[in-house]
């Protein structure tokens, strides 16, 4: 009998039944995003004199959480990961830095294909989709 993880899903860029999560979402997962940043920059720095403690702490987080886990704090309580285009997996984290790094520069999350795949994404080879819901515990 398969399970779950047995069988084969069909990744972002080839099912053709794919459809992104909506813009609204994706912008609440960055303003949650936005403002852990600006906590955390205030051990450092001070982010309403300075404005490079936050972007230099959201490129980390992107780096970090992205890179390893496929999802900020901002995209866990939106429901959405950020994943590799081509399979579906993570994108490690020098693919994280890079995207964080793009989308602290905010133009390329404005240009956005069919998908919602900004260039910061198409650049990285990545895109966003909505979490799995909960999979049941092994022997369920």
């Amino acid at each position: 009998m398969a399970t779950q993880d047995d069988r084969i899903t069909p990744t972002p860029a080839t099912d053709p039944a794919f459809v992104p999560p909506s813009l609204a979402r994706r912008f609440g997962a960055l303003v949650i995003d936005w403002v852990l940043c600006l906590l955390v920059a205030n051990f450092f720095g001070d982010p309403v004199r300075d404005g490079w403690p936050p972007v230099l702490v959201l490129i980390g987080v992107y780096g970090f959480f992205v890179g390893l886990f496929a999802q900020t704090p901002g995209m866990f309580v939106t429901r959405l990961r950020c994943v590799a285009y081509a399979d579906g997996g993570r994108i490690g984290v020098i693919r994280g830095l890079l995207r964080g790094v793009l989308v602290s520069l905010v133009i390329p999350v404005l240009i956005m294909d069919g998908r919602r795949r900004g260039w910061h994404d198409r650049a990285v080879g990545s895109v966003i989709v909505p979490a799995d819901p909960a999979r049941p515990a092994a022997g369920s």
